[in-house]
């Protein structure tokens, strides 16, 4: 596309709706390709009926793959869609689906909204890859970004028609100080326009069942929630500070969307607690009109825990709050730990329990360390009692479930462009000398159990028992009385626990 700026100037661009951009290994910006093969994919298989328990692996397509190398969507669809549905879980989360000019920015750094990333293949083959999802009865959800988008301006949006206001705010409201990206003007109608036949067309044309929207926070505030603790104080959620524009948009896309296809399903990526606006109330009660919203001060818990306390000062009352602090009929999606900590300078829940001695001490054939025992363990019932008394959905981030050793981290200079760190080693589950195999064996007994008995689908659980000194937590929830002893060199036989239901349930 060509522009004639004010001022003269000749601008080439692609076109904001683009369906599929390139770019070759010698060039350094991306070219609109007018994607019309003469055999288009065709759906085979109808989506999957809406769920009652969402148990999501969220992955990514590029990183699927043992090998040090971009992952393509054939390649997801016939080896590792198979493995999530094995692991029972009946949802798949797609990140950095939506074009992104730089890889390393885990997809987060949106440069073409209408387009499905070419570095994993074709329209087709992603339209093939939701389709085989369908087949397995797993329905599947994209991670929108329209928080933010790139600044790139010859392969983006950014200064489309030469100025800064074109789809942005401007001047320095127009860009997120700490993203260093630019900021969506949703106050005027061609941008509103723009945003909703994007999420209208990832529904319509490739068949996505629903999105997790990223960066809810940084959308609700003007302060993007930079710097602000969200203590629950209600004047840090009413007051001037609220984007008004940004939440109506919210509200609009969730009414279109459920007005248009009610049975997709809308996620928020929200760290506020914005549990004052009813975030997860329908548009039509004045609410936010999303499905459910991440439950993100569990995964921040856990990591605290684990860094700040030894094992016998955890505080059995604390981690229960943290699980069940939400407010009744608010749907949340429980997870242990987020993608964030698998990058490159942090740490997963299983790096920090086992750190060097995943390298060393991890095969069946060496002894069984205190290190090593203790964090297998600790892995174990940390998602566990997530999973069960954390929410009315589970996430797991792809190969967290059976502990992967290694971070994550993207080719960029820092590493000589290397891909070493840009996979996720699935063989290690695989390898029946390692113990990697017993966490993922775990997560699927897990997972397996939750279908069959459907607690995150059930009222919230009833905790009979948080005893400080014993590190015990008991509750039950879909029938199941859950107990958790926590305490790190103590076990317990005939630990009475529970209420005495007469001639149905004993004492136990």
């Amino acid at each position: 596309v060509v522009i004639r700026a004010q001022n003269g100037e000749l601008l080439y661009r692609i076109s904001p709706w683009a369906r599929y951009v390139v770019r070759d290994e010698d060039k350094v910006n991306y070219d609109w390709v007018h994607w019309n093969p003469p055999l288009s994919y065709i759906r085979k298989h109808p989506s999957p009926r809406r769920l009652k328990s969402l148990r999501i692996y969220e992955s990514h397509v590029g990183i699927a793959s043992p090998e040090g190398k971009v992952a393509s969507y054939k390649n997801f669809t016939y080896n590792v869609l198979p493995r999530i549905k094995d692991l029972g879980y009946n949802c798949v989360q797609l990140m950095a689906i939506m074009e992104h000019a730089y890889y390393a920015s885990f997809g987060y750094q949106v440069t073409s909204f209408f387009a499905a990333s070419s570095r994993y293949g074709t329209p087709d083959d992603l339209k093939e890859m939701i389709d085989i999802a369908h087949s397995m009865g797993i329905t599947v959800l994209l991670d929108v970004v329209h928080s933010h988008a790139s600044k790139n301006s010859e392969d983006g949006l950014n200064k489309f028609d030469g100025t800064d206001s074109c789809f942005f705010h401007s001047g320095s409201r127009g860009t997120h100080q700490l993203w260093d990206s630019r900021l969506f003007d949703y106050a005027n109608w061609e941008v509103l326009r723009f945003l909703l036949s994007n999420l209208r067309m990832w529904i319509e044309d490739y068949r996505f069942d629903g999105f997790r929207f990223d960066g809810v926070t940084s959308m609700l505030y003007h302060h993007h929630g930079i710097g602000t603790a969200f203590s629950g104080d209600y004047n840090e959620y009413f007051g001037l500070h609220v984007d008004e524009d940004a939440l109506c948009y919210l509200m609009l896309a969730n009414h279109m969307i459920k007005f248009l296809h009610p049975e997709c399903i809308t996620i928020a990526e929200v760290r506020s607690g914005f549990a004052v606006f009813t975030l997860c109330r329908p548009v039509a009660e004045a609410g936010g009109g999303f499905d459910y919203r991440l439950a993100m001060a569990i995964p921040d818990k856990w990591i605290q825990i684990i860094k700040e306390l030894k094992d016998e000062d955890w505080n059995m009352g604390n981690i229960v709050h943290t699980l069940t602090n939400r407010r009744y009929e608010e749907k949340y999606i429980a997870y242990a730990e987020s993608h964030d900590q698998a990058l490159v300078g942090d740490k997963t829940l299983a790096f920090r329990l086992m750190d060097a001695e995943m390298y060393t001490n991890m095969s069946v054939l060496a002894p069984l360390t205190p290190v090593i025992d203790r964090g297998i363990q600790l892995h174990k019932m940390i998602r566990l009692i997530t999973h069960a008394l954390g929410g009315e959905s589970y996430l797991n981030f792809m190969g967290n479930e059976f502990g992967h050793p290694e971070w994550l981290d993207f080719p960029r200079k820092g590493n000589n462009e290397s891909y070493h760190y840009a996979r996720r080693q699935f063989n290690l589950t695989e390898d029946h000398l390692l113990r990697y195999r017993f966490l993922n064996s775990f997560d699927r007994d897990m997972n397996k159990l939750e279908e069959r008995f459907g607690w995150l689908a059930s009222p919230p659980a009833y905790v009979s028992e948080k005893h400080e000194s014993n590190k015990v937590i008991a509750f039950e929830r879909a029938g199941l009385i859950f107990v958790f002893n926590f305490h790190p060199y103590q076990s317990y036989v005939d630990y009475r626990v529970g209420i005495e239901i007469p001639g149905k349930y004993p004492l136990l």
